[in-house]
């Protein structure tokens, strides 16, 4: 594996694991790499250092490439304007769609109950992305690990844990359904810890992998290598489009290759209503025989800032809003008058064929990078003093899980379009937003469990909504015992029948 395989795929986790110095003959080598790539600076302050310190630069550095690192980054900040002017846009064909709002019941208890039966055969497995820290949430800790208010205070890694137990104990025959959770550098530690200070929330610790996403240097607006101090680079991780290179890297495709896994579901760790393994979109993507099938949720304005799911010149893709113009967003469909032509709205929710993985080593180096202009704090190459900058002082490189799309031929990706009310309800901003945060998120669960107990035929009295365990339901289902109940909101319903 060559230096910017490195770089690209393993995470730094700050280890104070005791390293050799190096010769001053591996020095003058990797000096020469860095000054000849224009990158030089990044020893400024290498003599100072002590022993260890040293070590610890140098091992950071050496796996590192600085003159591919310039390539990614000239390459990210090219214009691609006028290859997006000249895009020919049109919605995917019927033949690779189908739609929870608009599907016939016998479609939908086909697609689920054949779902259900590669779960029960041990074919199917879930991989988490849970890089992401809650800063933006007031919190240090992983948001995977956030307690969004529920009665029961359940995290969100709790939520999904418990859907994972229910749908193996649906399936039965003893099901397994491994979970595979991508952290990254800074929230790889906090995860790990806190599925073990719960006990993995009930799973078998044996069949939940937790691994860590690549990271990429953070890149000064004059193109320099950023230090974070004056022993180590500033990094970041690499975007949710790393989850391709760790997935081989971290060893989780050869352990999905020896449990005999076909099918993998991805999603999002801020998404508190995911349907974690989801039968029905198993099964629906397996029926086709795609590599890559996603979910969406219909747009619900032409306004709406969200990514589209489409065909660009003829390709899968996604495109975000900022990119469409007007009439194109404002157009109906000819087909259903009153209903956006372009409506299916990414939510980061996908389906994998295990063939389709196994060929990333063949094309994840030609996924692009893109910039993220950042404030990111930095070393004075001349003071020495830690500069916390007011501005955007950087670049962080990322790439997108969608930028694998257009690889495809059209007849090897779907698309399934599911209720937002149902499905879809992200956690992104703090709380008292009003949208994305966590009362929205807490509001959204507890409407979605009220809906189901009425369903069943309960009455519910008073307002708050009600906590449906997903040790009790995975989908509404099992609650018949509920008919003529009266339930006060806001309540709870977990195993213990209260």
């Amino acid at each position: 594996m060559d230096k910017v395989k490195q770089v690209l795929n393993m995470g730094s986790d700050g280890s104070s694991a005791t390293l050799p110095e190096p010769s001053p003959e591996l020095l003058s080598e990797l000096k020469n790499k860095y000054s000849n790539a224009g990158q030089g600076h990044v020893f400024t302050f290498y003599e100072s250092l002590d022993g260890q310190a040293k070590a610890a630069l140098f091992d950071q550095l050496s796996a590192i490439d600085p003159s591919r690192i310039n390539d990614i980054t000239k390459k990210a900040l090219a214009p691609v304007a006028a290859e997006q002017a000249s895009a020919k846009l049109e919605p995917l064909p019927d033949s690779a769609t189908a739609s929870m709002l608009d599907s016939g019941a016998q479609d939908i208890d086909k697609w689920y109950k054949s779902g259900l039966e590669l779960i029960s055969r041990n074919k199917v497995a879930v991989v988490l992305m849970a890089g992401g820290q809650g800063t933006r949430l007031g919190s240090s800790d992983p948001k995977g690990c956030y307690d969004i208010g529920l009665p029961s205070h359940k995290s969100l890694f709790q939520i999904q844990a418990e859907r994972i137990r229910k749908i193996q104990e649906l399936a039965g025959r003893g099901a397994v359904v491994p979970w595979y959770v991508m952290t990254s550098g800074p929230t790889r530690q906090p995860t790990q810890k806190f599925f073990e200070g719960h006990k993995y929330f009930g799973l078998d610790a044996a069949n939940v992998k937790i691994f860590e996403q690549g990271v990429l240097p953070c890149i000064s607006n004059e193109g320099k290598i950023l230090l974070e101090s004056k022993a180590k680079v500033a990094v970041a991780p690499d975007g949710n489009g790393g989850i391709y290179q760790a997935l081989v890297h971290s060893g989780v495709l050869d352990d999905m290759r020896e449990r005999g896994i076909q099918h993998i579901h991805a999603y999002c760790v801020d998404n508190c209503l995911v349907k974690v393994a989801d039968p029905a979109f198993i099964g629906f993507s397996a029926s086709l025989d795609v590599d890559i099938a996603t979910k969406v949720v219909r747009k619900r304005s032409a306004t709406e800032s969200v990514g589209l799911i489409l065909t660009k010149n003829g390709k899968p893709d996604v495109v975000e809003y900022s990119e469409i113009d007007k009439a194109t967003a404002e157009a109906q469909d000819p087909k259903q008058p009153g209903v956006l032509k372009f409506r299916a709205a990414n939510i980061v929710n996908h389906y994998y064929s295990f063939r389709f993985l196994e060929s990333i080593p063949q094309w994840a180096h030609k996924l692009p990078h893109h910039v993220a202009r950042k404030k990111i704090p930095t070393i004075d190459l001349k003071s020495g003093e830690t500069i916390k900058p007011e501005t955007p002082n950087g670049i962080k490189l990322e790439q997108f899980v969608f930028d694998v799309f257009p690889m495809l031929p059209l007849n090897k990706f779907a698309c399934m379009e599911v209720r937002r009310q149902d499905e879809f309800s992200p956690l992104k901003n703090a709380r008292g937003k009003g949208e994305d945060d966590a009362d929205t998120s807490k509001h959204d669960i507890m409407s979605q469990g009220q809906r189901w107990v009425e369903e069943a035929g309960a009455t519910v009295t008073a307002d708050g909504g009600v906590e449906v365990s997903p040790l009790i339901s995975y989908g509404g289902e099992g609650l018949e015992k509920l008919k003529g109940k009266v339930i006060a909101a806001p309540a709870v319903l977990e195993m213990d029948g209260k």
